[in-house]
């Protein structure tokens, strides 16, 4: 498979000390190879949960534990190609995201090649998260899966607990490292291999194949000093400057524009560990995963764009089929701790709602997706508003940007109410009152959301090829 024929994501993780709450933030675009590849969210049960695994891309078959956590998930909507859980949270709070797909170079796939059979990003959430109860123990699994089995692809992992962040990078068939992000730190990493150098002497913050330093000795791989993952196991191809590196630019241009004013789109040396200017809020990010290069020369919406104009791939691109902020907050009881933000199909187009994980099921407008077009679903329905904006964008972006911003308004409206509503419920009184809270703010969403596709579909239809007017001549 080619890297357009994965999933092709866009991963920013937010450390605790630099979030706006205190909360650990993982948060990734799910980019298919096509526009249209219906998602839903679930909730996959202990007795739901497949005791002996088979990948459907692979032949690739793992017997699991048994005791399985209950957990979240965003599969795709009709699992003949797998399942492709993507990203949820467990019933103890460990979040979990799979995968951003990276980039290697020859050498490593000489020394290390790619196993056919092995793990791969439709099988990763499956296989690991119901069976974790920490971000290091989940880094630790998909380590002793990968030494066993290996993979047919190269991939980022990413972990978090309401402590820690974890992101896992894999190289050639059997390899890996992981780095614990700093608290006050955040991480975007756009389909490249990121992190940078490694420090082998440091468990706290670093975890790694138990070979790797031997591996890359015997196989002449580091060509530097010191040991840049980066370097050895990445890439620095023509492809990464107008598919990659320009993500990872914006990014970092928004969120430290004071330290990083003179760097460019299509560097090989921008940072894996980056520092920002202020807080982050669960708004920023979203429009910075919902971006398309606003307010720079490079933006594909702005009057006059053309390929000539627009040489780099967007982050908010029309392949997005769902992004999920894992919100994992402190000082709160368990039970409540837990939020898995979700957004469905292209982000420039959708909106974030807050969902908590501690339930027996989703609402119904986000876990019934099918393959057929239902504008009632969250998945077709914010599909749909893309599909007509992308083309009217100019008239209609005000109407989209003014459903945001309730939306968004509303969703930290309803977590602070029942925060307060529920607090001192537990167990399975507060399992189920959050389960009915879930679906009233999916209810309110989304009547929402069909008032927007209303505005536009009739806003938008006055503007189509073919219309007539007689006072136009």
């Amino acid at each position: 498979m080619s890297l357009s024929e994965l999933s092709t994501c866009t991963t920013i993780l937010v450390g605790r000390l630099a979030s706006y709450d205190g909360s650990t933030l993982i948060a990734r675009n799910e980019d298919a190879g096509t526009a249209v590849d219906p998602k839903k969210f679930v909730v996959v049960k202990p007795g739901n949960q497949p005791r002996d695994y088979h990948a459907k891309l692979s032949k690739f078959t793992l017997k699991l534990p048994d005791n399985p956590l209950r957990y979240t998930a965003i599969p795709n909507a009709v699992a003949t190609s797998g399942i492709w859980g993507e990203a949820g949270i467990n019933a103890d709070n460990v979040a979990m995201s799979a995968t951003e797909t990276i980039t290697t170079n020859e050498r490593i796939l000489g020394a290390d090649p790619l196993v056919t059979n092995g793990v791969g990003e439709e099988d990763l959430l499956t296989v690991t998260l119901p069976y974790i109860h920490s971000a290091r123990e989940g880094v630790k699994r998909v380590g002793e899966i990968l030494k066993t089995y290996g993979t047919y692809e190269s991939n980022g992992i990413i972990f978090s607990d309401v402590n820690e962040i974890w992101y896992m990078e894999t190289a050639g068939g059997h390899h890996w490292v992981a780095q614990r992000i700093p608290d006050d730190a955040y991480v975007v990493a756009p389909n490249q291999t990121g992190i940078q150098e490694i420090d082998f002497d440091d468990p706290d913050h670093f975890m790694f194949a138990d070979d790797l330093q031997q591996f890359v000795k015997d196989n002449h791989l580091n060509l530097g000093q010191g040991f840049n993952f980066r370097e050895i196991f990445g890439s620095h191809s023509q492809l990464d400057h107008h598919y990659n590196t320009p993500r990872a630019w914006y990014a970092q241009r928004y969120f430290s524009s004071d330290s990083v004013t003179d760097q460019d789109p299509m560097s090989d040396s921008l940072p894996f560990i980056s520092y920002a200017d202020k807080k982050i809020t669960i708004e920023d990010i979203k429009y910075v995963l919902s971006s398309h290069y606003q307010d720079t020369p490079y933006d594909p919406f702005a009057l006059g764009a053309s390929r000539a104009t627009a040489p780099f791939r967007p982050i908010g691109i029309n392949r997005t089929q769902e992004l999920c902020v894992l919100q994992l907050r402190p000082n709160l009881p368990a039970g409540r701790s837990a939020i898995q933000w979700v957004a469905m199909a292209a982000n420039p187009f959708n909106t974030l709602v807050p969902f908590f994980t501690n339930v027996n099921d989703t609402p119904a407008s986000y876990r019934d997706t099918t393959n057929s077009l239902d504008s009632h679903n969250a998945y077709w329905a914010n599909r749909l508003i893309s599909l007509i904006v992308a083309d009217h964008f100019q008239l209609l972006i005000s109407d989209v940007e003014s459903y945001q911003e309730k939306t968004l308004g509303y969703g930290h409206q309803r977590i602070a109410e029942l925060d307060q509503q529920l607090n001192g419920l537990t167990g399975d009184e507060l399992t189920e009152a959050l389960t009915s809270a879930n679906q009233i703010t999916a209810d309110h969403v989304m009547a929402a959301t069909d008032e927007l596709l209303t505005t536009l579909v009739a806003k938008g239809g006055n503007q189509v090829l073919g219309a007539f007017t007689r006072e136009n001549y």
